[in-house]
């Protein structure tokens, strides 16, 4: 069962996106990626972008602790359902709404996104199905990059069988970490200079 780990809705039990389509975070994976936010300040007041959210699980924790807000993104109909049930199980808790979902594909959101003027991201959680392609990876972070605040995190999980991302050059690793077969790129913005 997949739950809340910590913050105001520690403990709350999550809804899962039944059958293949999606690979949730492990629970030990969770932990370790939030502890090294909290020690980075990351989260507190932040406005956090989960990127291909399967059920949210990322994107809600980030709520628990303390984001200022939240945003969703699936395309999947089922997972976007879920999204909406475990976005509305934490804006209950938090009674008022801090996480919003989005049935969109990436690349459509990211481009709308761009087109409004909508604040830019302290903190971008990126979990793509493990066959999308590395170019594929690669054009969503660019796409990224321009509506990212210039301190933000971002977060990309992979199979630990996948390369490395080709990262675009708005955007540079500055770790990675590996948990079983799971390994997660920490990335930031490029400098500039």
């Amino acid at each position: 069962m997949t739950r809340i780990i910590a913050g105001v809705a520690g403990g709350t039990p999550l809804i899962s996106v039944p059958g293949t389509v999606t690979r949730p975070t492990t629970d030990r994976v969770k932990e370790a990626l939030f502890s090294r936010l909290e020690s980075m300040d990351a989260l507190a007041g932040a406005h956090v972008l989960d990127l291909f959210a399967g059920s949210g699980s990322l994107g809600v924790e980030s709520a628990s602790r303390g984001a200022a807000s939240v945003e969703l993104v699936e395309y999947d109909g089922g997972a976007a359902g879920v999204c909406q049930r475990n976005a509305a199980i934490i804006n209950d808790i938090l009674g008022r709404k801090v996480v919003t979902v989005q049935r969109s594909k990436v690349e459509s959101f990211l481009g709308r996104v761009r087109d409004t003027g909508v604040d830019r991201w302290d903190l971008v959680f990126m979990d793509p199905p493990y066959p999308l392609g590395e170019a594929a990876v690669t054009a969503a972070l660019a796409a990224l990059a321009p509506d990212l605040a210039p301190e933000a995190v971002i977060v990309l999980e992979r199979s630990t069988r996948s390369p490395e991302p080709a990262w675009p050059a708005a955007v540079e690793r500055f770790a990675e970490k590996k948990y079983g077969e799971t390994r997660l790129w920490f990335a930031e913005p490029a400098d500039g200079d």
